[in-house]
């Protein structure tokens, strides 16, 4: 399969790697790490294992990638206003688009301009990170969901994610994608916003009777603002917890996104993680109060980009 990775951060370099890994044909849109990948390759550290690839094909302008079968998008969703412009030169008559950005409102965009039947989103739950430019760190996790913005599992989310298990991701195609997006910010809206506001790990949070019980309750009300969107099933409190326990087994040292975005100063994914999903909510009558509290000291802190 050709695919495009469009938003090669730390995610899109590390799905990508083992897609090509695997044997697909990978072509990056590259910024930060260009020099680095096209003159000396990409680098992986995992304890799944080490690797490294060589020849790896990086751009920097998407009119140069060809068309791709699949465009797997991974950009902040802070950049999305350049999204569209990004993806448009990568289309064939059948390429699918999946996007496993962060929060609400990635696929509406695609779907806008794109047409609906291209489109698919994914949730990746994952610990990574961007070492120096081309290498790429990963620490825990790895697995996505993935399923049809139409709804309903259909032949190509399940090759999709057939595609995925066989370069060593664990992945599964779902029926209802609005469930995944809104299990995700179960656990993206606490910590990402508090890590980012408190500059402390998940781990820390956790480990504070005080705050561990507002990220139980910022989960709760998530939950609760999920569960008014007519989802195929209620997301139930036991995902809270299990969501609870997995922090603590495995990235409770680990920085959330948000947190790194704000310590470099960069953009904050406030529309796609928070502005969005308040909005959902309220038009079914469902406060997120606490959410709402994180959102408006987020906005405030926010650095001011030109």
């Amino acid at each position: 399969m050709k695919i495009a990775v469009v938003g090669a951060g730390a995610v899109g370099l590390y799905y990508g790697s083992l897609l090509q890994r695997a044997g697909h044909e990978v072509r990056f849109l590259l910024r930060r790490d260009y020099d680095a990948i096209t003159r000396s390759g990409l680098t992986v550290t995992s304890p799944r294992g080490d690797f490294h690839l060589e020849g790896v094909q990086g751009f920097r302008d998407p009119c140069d990638m060809g068309t791709a079968d699949l465009v797997l998008i991974a950009l902040k969703a802070f950049a999305n206003q350049h999204l569209v412009e990004m993806v448009r030169p990568l289309l064939g008559s059948a390429t699918a688009l999946l996007t496993v950005q962060n929060g609400l409102g990635n696929e509406e965009l695609l779907a806008d301009a794109f047409g609906g039947d291209r489109v698919l989103g994914g949730v990746a739950m994952i610990g990574v990170t961007r070492g120096e430019p081309g290498v790429v760190n990963h620490m825990a996790l790895g697995s996505i969901r993935l399923g049809e913005f139409s709804g309903g599992r259909s032949s190509r989310s399940e090759r999709l994610a057939a595609m995925f298990v066989d370069a060593g991701v664990t992945c599964e195609a779902v029926a209802d994608l609005r469930k995944i997006r809104w299990e995700k910010l179960v656990w993206n809206i606490p910590f990402n916003g508090l890590c980012a506001l408190t500059n402390q790990t998940p781990g820390t949070l956790l480990a504070n009777p005080a705050t561990r019980c507002l990220v139980a309750e910022i989960m709760d009300e998530v939950i609760a603002g999920g569960n008014a969107q007519g989802l195929s099933e209620p997301i139930s409190r036991e995902y809270r917890d299990e969501m609870l326990t997995s922090t603590v087994q495995h990235t409770s040292d680990y920085r959330p996104s948000m947190m790194v975005d704000r310590l470099e100063g960069r953009p904050l994914e406030l529309e796609a993680i928070y502005r969005i999903p308040l909005r959902y909510a309220a038009q079914q009558g469902v406060p997120m109060v606490r959410v709402g509290m994180l959102n408006a000291l987020l906005d405030l802190g926010e650095p001011v980009h030109p």
